[in-house]
């Protein structure tokens, strides 16, 4: 049973007629682009109310927040935040228009050898459909690794080359893990090359999983005879900074050999290696799952006032390969717009399976 999100708990916290209105303000919105005023929303309140309850009503919302008034005594338009809780708590998708189908389904038709040429058609074609801004992620490459580098492009930008067995390269640009530096970023390429050799990005990824639970036990193991016997003590424990502090080092060498201590601290600095290039695994492979983002939600739309709405696409294996989207006006018709979207990504996953 899925847990409810935070805009369906606020929502349903609400009277009947508060959810209305916040609703009807927010539909309203979303059709018009303009701002809802107390005496429109009279006319079409399921119960018979007057305007000033009606705008008792949009103080209160406006109040917690998710509305905002753009001019004086000139209606109401919902916040980016009632934008959000009406997407998580009231939306209403409908079912995929039979026309909209119709020309999504026109791009089957050209049977394109090139998979770039078929993306191009399938983002063109969704671009018509919703009148909006498509994006189209290409598949992830999942032949084996033959060679990766890291690039530092600063202090918060870095370049992942991956060079595949079958010839095809790839550049990605990421946030690297705080503190990185150029010759550390080299040392995580040159650990990683030693253990890529016939692994996908994705099964290398796993192998870090397994090595780091692996190498957490051994030291496990050896740190707890330390803790018992009140040698030793952990601090952070469990957290990405965690140390073991040793007590009184001098008196210890008749209980603890100095090789076990040479042995803890020596799992300790594979340890904290093996979690970096772990998570500069993890930045250079990340994908999303299906998401709304609405306006300063995505960096990349902060400034613009615009919404995102992607979907991933899968391959045979049901694995997330790539995504596609629409990108938009904040009051996109969300209720049309996601099963376009939802529809082009299984269209796309089936297209490229079949073709694989």
């Amino acid at each position: 049973m899925t847990e409810p999100t935070r805009g369906q708990t606020v929502i349903e916290e609400m009277n009947e007629r508060t959810r209305e209105v916040f609703r009807r303000v927010v539909e309203g919105y979303l059709e018009t682009g303009g701002p809802v005023g107390s005496r429109t929303l009279t006319r079409t309140m399921s119960e018979k109310v007057s305007a000033a309850t009606i705008r008792n009503v949009m103080q209160d919302l406006e109040f917690l927040g998710l509305l905002d008034s753009p001019h004086v005594s000139a209606g109401r338009v919902p916040t980016q935040m009632g934008l959000r809780l009406f997407v998580d708590g009231l939306l209403e998708v409908g079912d995929l228009d039979l026309g909209d189908r119709h020309a999504l389904d026109a791009t089957l038709g050209f049977n394109e050898r090139d998979v770039g040429t078929l993306l191009d058609r399938v983002g063109s074609a969704l671009s018509g459909v919703t009148a909006g801004a498509s994006l189209v992620l290409a598949p992830k490459h999942e032949a084996p690794i033959r060679h990766i580098d890291f690039v530092s492009l600063g202090p918060d930008r870095a370049l992942v080359v991956l060079v595949f067995a079958d010839g095809h390269v790839e550049n990605r640009v990421f946030a690297p893990p705080p503190g990185q530096t150029p010759s550390s970023m080299r040392e995580a390429a040159n650990f990683l090359n030693a253990m890529a050799e016939g692994r996908t990005l994705s099964e290398l990824r796993d192998h870090m999983v397994v090595e780091i639970s692996r190498r957490r036990q051994e030291l496990d193991s050896l740190a707890q005879v330390m803790v018992d016997a009140g040698l030793a003590v952990w601090q952070n424990e469990g957290e990405p900074h965690e140390r073991l502090i040793v007590r009184g080092r001098a008196n210890l060498l008749g209980q603890v050999s100095e090789e076990d201590l040479e042995r803890i601290r020596t799992l300790f600095d594979d340890l904290e290696r093996k979690r970096d290039i772990a998570e500069f695994l993890e930045l250079a492979d990340e994908g999303q799952g299906v998401r709304i983002f609405i306006g300063s939600e995505n960096k990349l739309f902060s400034l613009s006032g615009s919404s995102l709405v992607v979907s991933p696409y899968m391959n045979a294996d049901r694995k997330i390969i790539g995504a596609v989207g629409v990108i938009g006006p904040t009051r996109l018709n969300y209720g049309r717009i996601v099963p376009i979207v939802d529809y082009t990504a299984q269209m796309v996953g089936k297209l490229l399976s079949g073709r694989s």
